[in-house]
């Protein structure tokens, strides 16, 4: 499992992400606090308060990982 930290501030930020959870073929989980939001759910997302960064879990293999933190490269906190 691979973990990051995102950042989404607008509707088009959101859509970009879901897009890019969707092509892939593992599971991507969103963990804010208590709450784990399925990351291919656009209402999932919207759910979740977008004004602080939240974790995303991707269970998949490295490849896996890689591919999506390209796709969402410019969402990911920057540590």
């Amino acid at each position: 499992m691979k973990t990051f930290s995102v950042q989404l501030k607008s509707i088009a930020d959101v859509k970009n992400f879901v897009n890019a959870a969707c092509t892939q073929p593992c599971d991507i989980d969103i963990v804010s606090g208590r709450y784990v939001i399925d990351a291919k759910s656009i209402m999932g997302i919207f759910s979740l308060d977008l004004s602080k960064p939240f974790t995303v879990e991707l269970h998949g293999t490295d490849e896996d990982a890689e591919a999506f933190a390209q796709n969402v490269g410019e969402f990911i906190e920057k540590e």
